[in-house]
Order: structure tokens, then C-alpha cells, then sequence
């Protein structure tokens, strides 16, 4: 495999820093976010039969965060997902290439139960419900957002992970027809991610397949994506066709294409600076302009349920 170096990168493919949190790109977000959804659905946007929404009341899950959601149109309008562009609009603009139905999940690795799952196959014993959550990025922003979704471990333990089974890789689809960004080299796809067994375990995290009670837009990582909380953003790894129980660290994307700027464990710390920025303040979109940065929280808040996990670490060695 090759492992690529910032230098390697064009200046041309990469957004430039200054325009991540600027407020013309808010309200570019909620325009575009419109307009995405309607082009899918003038497009015929398939979507599977288990995933038919809105879903209508849902429990909401006692983990939920009591701070107010950021706007449907910023959330789905304003994305990180460059299988379909670098700008954070081009996601919404974009995405209604992707066909969602049939959708299916390859399952490999230490376990009892390998094999390859229908989406319907994978969502039909989980009872679905609201986590409201913050999702923090690298770049300085942050998101309050309802998804809907299941305990990620939940799922794990149907597939019985042996006693080798130490990590969760995850593997987004390749598909440069549908996925027009990835006939880019500014990436080397498909898109992967990794969590820790435990990490993969801990309650907090989740599958989502739906955010503010309706089905997942394809810009946000339609049919499913995952959810940990007090990570960074990137950690979210989107329309997921691979889940892979396995022994070593695997290879995630962002730590293998720029290791001195995203660690594999990607755990919120504010004391750790991006090479390129501070991370010890946010914005939250959907702020007013005035409002200004909020102090970032270690964990990204969620330090009460999660620190344990890395007691013993050295968390600006393994960020």
C-alpha cells in the first residue's frame, strides 16, 4: 500500500484552513443542504426498505447531551465526506449519485460469524433510538446532532469476536461512479477507520442510520454510519460496507496519510494543538457570528464516561 506524504498532496486539492469557519460557508451550508435534498429526491434517491422514514417517535437515549441541536440544514448541508468533494458544501451537491438500496455488509476477521449481511439483516433485531451528541472537528467546529441509531456493540457480539479480536476496522465503499471524488489521489481509497475493541464496545458509541428523525442523507453517511462521540470527526467513518475484527492496530486514512497531524486514537484533547491551529476553543455551528469560540472539553465532554478507558496513557503521545 502507499503511504503518501502531506508534500505528496497538491495545494490546490486542500481547503484552506482560514475558509473552515467562515460564516459565509454557514450560510452556504444551509442552502446547499436544501438543495441536496431536494435533487435526491428529484433524482429518484433509492433508499432501503428497512430504512423507510421519518421514523416517528423514537426513545430518547438517556446519554444524550441537553444542549440544543444544531439546525437539520447546517447538519446536513455542511459536511466532511470527500467521496463527493473537498468543500463542505460539494457533500450535499453531490451525493445523490449514491445508490442505497441493496446495501450489504461484509463482516471478516476474528469471529464466529463471518459473512456478508443485508442491511436489513443488520438493522432488524436493534430497536433504534435518539442519541443526541456533540460531534467535534479538528478544525475547530462542533455540531449538537440527533442521530438516530444502535449500540455498536450490540451488533459486534451477534458476530461472536474471538479472544484475537483486539480492534474493529471499518472499510467505507469504493465506488468512483457513484463516488466522484474518489477519482481524486488526494486520498488512497476506499476510506478506513479503527476503534479499540472496548472502544467499539462502550455504550456511547453507535451506528446511526438516521439524524433529526429521518432517514440518513446521503451526505451524512447514508445507510450507516459510525458515531463516537469523544472523538474527532473523522473517527465518524461513513456508508460503511466493511466491519473487520482484527488482532493488530489496523490502518486507519487521515493517521496514515498525515501521522504527525491525526493520531489513530483521534480522542478530543484540547491541550494537544493541530500542527496547524489551536484546539482549545470551538465554534459551534449555527452560532451567531458575535457569540464567538466556547472552550473545547477534553473527551469532548464526555470525560465522566470514557477517560477510563485510557488510564495509564500518555494522551498527547497517543492523540
Amino acid at each position: 500500500m502507499l503511504i503518501k506524504k502531506p508534500s505528496d498532496i497538491r495545494p490546490s486539492e486542500i481547503t484552506k484552513p482560514e475558509l473552515f469557519c467562515a460564516r459565509r460557508r454557514f450560510l452556504q451550508a444551509a442552502a446547499a443542504g436544501a438543495l441536496g435534498l431536494l435533487a435526491g429526491a428529484a433524482r429518484g434517491q433509492s433508499q432501503s426498505a428497512a430504512l423507510q422514514g421519518p421514523f416517528g417517535a423514537l426513545p430518547r437515549s438517556p446519554l444524550s447531551t441537553d444542549e440544543p441541536p444544531t439546525r437539520f440544514e447546517d447538519i446536513s448541508g455542511y459536511n466532511n465526506f470527500y467521496e463527493f468533494g473537498l468543500d463542505k458544501t460539494d457533500p450535499a451537491r453531490n451525493a445523490h449519485s449514491l445508490r442505497t438500496s441493496p446495501w450489504s455488509v461484509a463482516v471478516e476477521g476474528h469471529c464466529e460469524k463471518p459473512g456478508v449481511y443485508t442491511l436489513e439483516d443488520i438493522l432488524k433485531p436493534h430497536t433504534l433510538e435518539e442519541r443526541i451528541y456533540r460531534l467535534r472537528c479538528v478544525e475547530a467546529w462542533s455540531m449538537v446532532v440527533p442521530w438516530v441509531g444502535f449500540p455498536l456493540g450490540d451488533l459486534l457480539k451477534r458476530f461472536q469476536p474471538t479472544a484475537s479480536a483486539k480492534y474493529v476496522a471499518f472499510e467505507t465503499l469504493y465506488d468512483p461512479e457513484q463516488m466522484p471524488g474518489q477519482r481524486s489521489s488526494i486520498l488512497d481509497w476506499p476510506y478506513r477507520e479503527g476503534v479499540r475493541m472496548d472502544e467499539a464496545m462502550h455504550p456511547l458509541t453507535i451506528l446511526a442510520v438516521g439524524v433529526y428523525g429521518r432517514v440518513l442523507p446521503n451526505q451524512n453517511g447514508a445507510p450507516l454510519r459510525l458515531v463516537v462521540p469523544w472523538k474527532y470527526g473523522f473517527k465518524s467513518i461513513k456508508s460503511i460496507v466493511k466491519i473487520k475484527f482484527v488482532e493488530e492496530q489496523p490502518v486507519t486514512t487521515w493517521n496514515q496519510q498525515a501521522p504527525h497531524e491525526y493520531g489513530f486514537y483521534a480522542n478530543v484533547n484540547p491541550q494537544v494543538d493541530h500542527p496547524r491551529w489551536s484546539q482549545k476553543r470551538e465554534r459551534r455551528i449555527g452560532d451567531s457570528w458575535l457569540a464567538g469560540r466556547r472552550p473545547t472539553l477534553p473527551f469532548n465532554g464526555y470525560a465522566e464516561q470514557v477517560a477510563g478507558l485510557y488510564v495509564g496513557m500518555d494522551l498527547t503521545k497517543f492523540y
